[in-house]
């Protein structure tokens, strides 16, 4: 421990409600990562403030808004999303976690089921996982053939211009994290009987595959970067810090008003 770290004003943030909790919520205790976590919160709730007044502005002026995230199994788009959303107005977001497409679905032009959670006027809406499943799950797994791939690839860019060109505003992040971390979370969703239900077959296999997700999520990333819309990779291995970082991108990202009033 830095000898520095117990300064009067640490000691305050340990003595608090919070700092309490932060302490005994995980074992063994560590004062680091307990002065870390009310850092944290702290920071978290003025961030969410800020959201406030974001959806606050897409309200009033009508806006559509779309983020998704995308990220390997275990990278925290879900986490990250819960912290976004928690203090904001539920009936002006949808937060949008498709499972597998259904035999109609599958006839239909692949992006038709995205096009049908697409946002009205005065919502946005979170995809846990978009379209770009395409660009790596899929094709990783087996899961559509190479024709399919290509022709998404090919029409991802053009699909969302056509968004953006209808007044969609649209923010795009993927969540990176090492495979040393995603074999930690694995091994915690396992031996957790409360979240053993998030392991699917894929996930069982992501540590296997991790080098043919890697090169599919670099070919991803070349695509929209030429001529498309970029991602913003967040760097995830701390949680804590990759939902702040989520949160500043997407209020750097969204032209809101900031001395709206809520």
């Amino acid at each position: 421990m830095s000898e520095n770290i117990l300064t009067p004003q640490n000691i305050k943030k340990l003595n608090s409600k919070k700092g309490m909790l932060a302490l005994m919520r995980k074992e063994p205790i560590n004062i680091e990562r307990a002065i870390r976590y009310v850092d944290y919160e702290k920071e978290l709730k003025k961030l969410q403030v800020e959201l406030i007044k974001l959806q606050t502005w897409v309200i009033q002026t009508n806006q559509k808004v779309v983020v998704i995230f995308e990220g390997r199994d275990a990278a925290g788009k879900g986490g990250a999303i819960r912290r976004i959303t928690e203090k904001m107005n539920p009936r002006h977001l949808r937060i949008v976690a498709l499972p597998k497409p259904t035999d109609e679905e599958k006839s239909q032009w692949y992006f038709q089921r995205y096009i049908n959670e697409l946002p009205k006027g005065g919502e946005i809406v979170f995809f846990d996982r978009s379209w770009y499943n395409r660009a790596v799950v899929e094709p990783v797994n087996g899961f559509c053939t190479k024709e399919e791939y290509k022709i998404f690839m090919n029409q991802v860019n053009d699909f969302e211009r056509m968004i953006t060109e209808s007044g969609t505003i649209l923010v795009k992040i993927y969540m990176s994290i090492s495979k040393r971390e995603q074999q930690k979370r694995f091994k915690d969703i396992k031996s957790n009987p409360l979240k053993q239900w998030k392991m699917t077959p894929v996930d069982e296999k992501a540590q296997e595959l991790w080098d043919d997700y890697t090169d599919y999520k670099t070919k991803m990333f070349e695509n929209t970067k030429n001529g498309g819309k970029p991602f913003k990779i967040i760097r995830a291995n701390r949680k804590t810090n990759a939902r702040l970082n989520v949160i500043k991108h997407i209020l750097k990202k969204i032209p809101y008003d900031k001395s709206i009033k809520v």
